[in-house]
């Protein structure tokens, strides 16, 4: 391939070129040549940049190249939520269609529009494109957009038959169970510990609403400017269920300075200007009405889920689902800290 990316046939990894540049000409108006070049920072499915000759910007998503677990990488699904949300009051990218067939590249995948902005991944990010006072904005502004996530009607946006209303944890301990039995490669007893803690006293469930199921500052695209949250991405793991799960698992992202074990691992929040947990826990309770006594179960059940899904991560990465970035054993190292963190915060849950 040459340094343009344009080159045609399975010279981009996990792109044919000449495929998709004709599947797209049929559905956008794209200049060939295109470019494709892997956006970094997925750790799941896989984005690229698709720049043509006109400097038009669209973003293609499709599942990673080895590994893939059964129903953890739906494009389909991820396409119909950004598709219904459209015109919703949160933020999306528009798409630009969707093609199911995996003879066209592979594997299904979906072509959206690209949004200006920024996508703050790391504490780097943070500082560069963020001065102190819009991080606070930019904190207050994403849970919000959280808040009316969780007010959406999803009958309204036919989403109503998305999934099972009832029993959203009960459903998420058996998923990621089952995801940790098929994926894993090694022993983990302390995860295992932490599931049944949990399945034994879960929280009684209020109004099922959609659950982002993985909502964080780096899957948001922010204005630099404002830290207004311009559009929200990675719907993989959306479903219907408990909006408390959405909470307790960006308070786990949101670290603090001091924190033993930081889920990212350049982790935006630790930079100044953030504001802590209790605020971003406080502000979802002031805007959503709801209570948030109960939120230590959902920290941990979010410190478990996370680390099933990153033991996933790390089963790829040992398959060479990513290339040989070295990043894999960190991930490897994570997944025993999350599990750790997983069963302090379960353990602390009724006292």
């Amino acid at each position: 391939m040459g340094e343009d990316g344009t080159t045609s046939g399975d010279a981009v990894p996990g792109i044919d070129v000449d495929a998709v540049t004709a599947w797209l000409a049929e559905r956008a108006e794209v200049a060939p040549p295109l470019t494709f070049v892997v956006i970094e920072g997925g750790r799941s499915n896989l984005t690229y940049r698709v720049v043509d000759a006109a400097d038009r910007t669209l973003i293609l998503r499709r599942p990673p190249l080895h590994g893939v677990l059964e129903s953890a990488h739906d494009m389909g699904r991820e396409h119909r939520i950004i598709t219904a949300l459209d015109g919703s009051s949160v933020p999306v990218p528009s798409c630009v269609g969707y093609e199911a067939d995996p003879d066209v590249t592979g594997a299904p995948f979906y072509v959206m529009e690209h949004v200006d902005g920024v996508v703050v991944r790391g504490a780097d990010d943070a500082e560069r494109h963020l001065d102190v006072g819009t991080r606070a904005a930019a904190t207050d502004d994403l849970v919000d957009v959280l808040v009316r996530l969780h007010d959406v009607d999803v009958d309204a946006v036919g989403l109503g038959e998305l999934a099972r209303r009832e029993g959203y944890l009960e459903r998420q301990l058996r998923r990621w169970q089952g995801q940790l039995e098929k994926g894993r490669t090694r022993e983990l007893p302390l995860l295992d510990e932490v599931h049944s803690r949990l399945a034994a006293d879960v929280p009684d469930q209020g109004p099922a609403t959609i659950v982002h199921g993985d909502y964080r500052l780096d899957n948001l695209i922010l204005d630099p400017d404002t830290g207004r949250v311009r559009a929200v991405l990675d719907w993989e793991l959306t479903t219907l269920g408990d909006p408390l799960a959405d909470l307790g698992l960006l308070l786990v992202y949101w670290s603090e300075p001091g924190d033993r074990t930081i889920p990212l691992l350049e982790a935006p929040t630790l930079v100044e200007g953030f504001p802590s947990r209790a605020h971003v826990a406080d502000r979802y309770a002031e805007r959503s009405g709801r209570r948030v006594d109960e939120i230590g179960y959902y920290v941990a059940f979010g410190y478990w889920k996370l680390a099933c899904i990153l033991e996933g991560v790390y089963t790829r990465y040992r398959s060479g689902a990513y290339g040989d970035t070295g990043e894999g054993d960190s991930f490897g190292r994570i997944v025993l800290e999350l599990g750790e963190r997983a069963s302090e915060a379960a353990a602390e849950v009724g006292r």
